[in-house]
């Protein structure tokens, strides 16, 4: 073989790289395209765009609210007096946000390790805002609980439950 054969073969050689490498990017391009049209989002039949405006729902039912987790306070000196002040101040501030369809969940927490004393879910996605609703509630103030605050995400269906709940429980708190 002489030299000018060598360059030849080469010239084939790279030519046939450069066209395999070409062949499996498309071959890669139409795969992907394929199978992310297989993926399409499937239309819901029972959405209802009213109700989804309603609860201020987006495209996926969902919405932004934010988490508090209750904790024990700072507060360990309180009489048995201010602490049943504070925490029926406590339990009226949650019922006033329940009726201004703030606080959409709430419940205590079981005893743990953690010092967790209970949540809320608050009707808004702002977390100032929340720490806002939170400075209106007595026994956070009387720093017998605290809180950690987190922006969640979950369905905006939530409030939807307040309707039916007061007629749930056979004794009101």
């Amino acid at each position: 073989m002489n030299l000018s054969d060598q360059n030849v073969a080469t010239f084939n050689l790279i030519t046939f790289n450069m066209m395999m490498k070409k062949t499996l990017i498309l071959a890669l391009l139409l795969f992907a395209a394929h199978f992310g049209n297989a993926q399409e989002k499937k239309t819901n039949p029972e959405y209802d765009a009213e109700l989804a405006k309603q609860y201020g729902a987006d495209d996926y039912g969902m919405k932004m609210y934010v988490l508090v987790i209750l904790k024990t306070g700072s507060n360990t000196t309180a009489t048995k007096a201010q602490t049943d002040s504070a925490f029926a101040g406590h339990m009226a501030n949650m019922n006033r946000l329940v009726k201004e369809n703030k606080l959409i969940v709430a419940g205590p927490l079981s005893k743990n390790n953690q010092t967790y004393r209970g949540i809320f879910i608050l009707n808004t996605k702002s977390i100032d805002e929340a720490k806002q609703m939170l400075a209106t509630d007595p026994a956070y103030q009387a720093k017998l609980l605290d809180a950690d605050l987190f922006n969640w995400y979950g369905s905006a269906a939530l409030p939807a439950y307040l309707k039916t709940e007061g007629q749930l429980g056979k004794y009101k708190f």
